[in-house]
């Protein structure tokens, strides 16, 4: 049997919609992650993100308890991991940088 929402691994469904980035600079950001299939992987698209590697989003997907953003050309930009509800923390894949992503 399915184990409950709240206590499982992140669902798409609850990842989709408008999340606020906190920036390494200190810096916040949009990103949007849509249901929208592209590909073998889901549309995404940021607004008004000062990082270069964050403004290059243009896809993700949910691996296991993982968020992975990519660039086009399928390259990873930032992988997160869930950090309690919804929340998110990670790092940019090329800096290191690190990155919050909140509902």
């Amino acid at each position: 049997p399915a184990a409950p929402a709240t206590s499982g691994p992140p669902t798409r469904t609850a990842l989709v919609g408008n999340w606020s980035v906190s920036e390494a600079n200190g810096a916040r950001c949009r990103i949007t992650l849509s249901s929208a299939p592209k590909l073998d992987l889901y549309g995404a698209g940021t607004s008004g993100c000062q990082n270069k590697e964050l403004q290059r989003i243009n896809a993700w997907e949910l691996a296991g308890n993982e968020v992975i953003l990519y660039e086009p050309g399928g390259g990873v930009v930032a992988r997160l991991r869930g950090a309690g509800g919804q929340n998110y923390a990670g790092a940019t894949a090329k800096s290191g940088a690190p990155l919050n992503m909140t509902k």
